[in-house]
């Protein structure tokens, strides 16, 4: 019987669906990657998935984040993308977490043991400290580098974070690891090596806030739809092949024949 995972089926088979049905994502922070990982994460199937984010939907969210319409601007952004979850898949267990995540709550990202984790938060300190308790706890992880300033979604791809190069995200982070000592040598990122482009002084001195102790507000970054987008949907890809690469799913791949009902010149 036809559903609406039956094209998934059909690559990854009944035991690579009901490994993603059974399986549980956190996705933390819900913004322009989030977003659309979480919603990548829905339309494949994933069984449960756990939103974390206290933000709210602002006018400027608009160009880039999936859930933000005029019509959901002040609205919880985990409430909305888990209504836009359970349009998608009714069966789909979506829990929400309206918290920022600091040292003091950082046991709610591990509480319900997932599977996977997707770190696409802003903040970087904290980016930080959910990688060190996810090596620490053993729990699958990819993260999200810097989307913000950059126009080429083909640059973006998947690295060791000690093989990336010109992304200052990455770069703090390796120091924090570094002085961390934990020992960490592997962990998965999506990045550019784009270099991020200098936001227009003219229109940053109409939209920035000198007085604000918050960069993000003092000096805005620049962003698009089509970058942040292809983040969350690398993300999610990656999280969807893992899981059932582990549940033992392999694939036959066609070689350049041509299909039997083609014709040719």
């Amino acid at each position: 019987m036809l559903h609406q995972f039956s094209r998934n089926e059909l690559a990854i088979g009944t035991k690579g669906l009901d490994a993603l049905r059974h399986a549980t994502v956190t996705v933390v922070g819900i913004g322009g990657v989030g977003s659309f990982a979480a919603e990548a994460l829905a339309r494949s199937a994933v069984g449960k998935i756990i939103l974390i984010d206290k933000d709210i939907v602002d006018i400027t969210n608009i160009n880039r984040q999936l859930h933000a319409t005029t019509k959901t601007i002040g609205q919880s952004k985990c409430e909305v993308m888990k209504k836009r979850i359970l349009d998608i898949n009714p069966q789909c267990i979506v829990e929400t977490l309206d918290v920022f995540i600091n040292r003091d709550n950082i046991d709610l990202v591990f509480d319900q043991n997932p599977d996977f984790i997707v770190e696409a938060v802003d903040t970087i300190l904290i980016k930080s400290l959910i990688i060190m308790e996810a090596f620490k706890q053993q729990t699958p992880i990819i993260c999200s580098m810097g989307a913000a300033n950059k126009l080429d979604p083909t640059a973006f791809k998947i690295a060791n974070i000690w093989d990336t190069r010109y992304d200052p995200i990455a770069k703090i982070i390796r120091r924090d690891l570094k002085r961390a000592k934990l020992g960490l040598r592997k962990l998965m990122v999506v990045y550019s090596e784009e270099k991020p482009i200098v936001p227009k002084a003219e229109v940053l001195a109409v939209i920035g806030n000198a007085q604000s102790h918050i960069r993000k507000q003092e000096i805005p970054p620049s962003s698009n739809a089509f970058v942040p987008s292809v983040v969350g949907l690398i993300c999610a890809s990656f999280v969807v092949n893992e899981i059932i690469a582990n549940a033992g799913v392999t694939f036959e791949r066609k070689g350049n024949e041509l299909p039997n009902n083609v014709k040719t010149l």
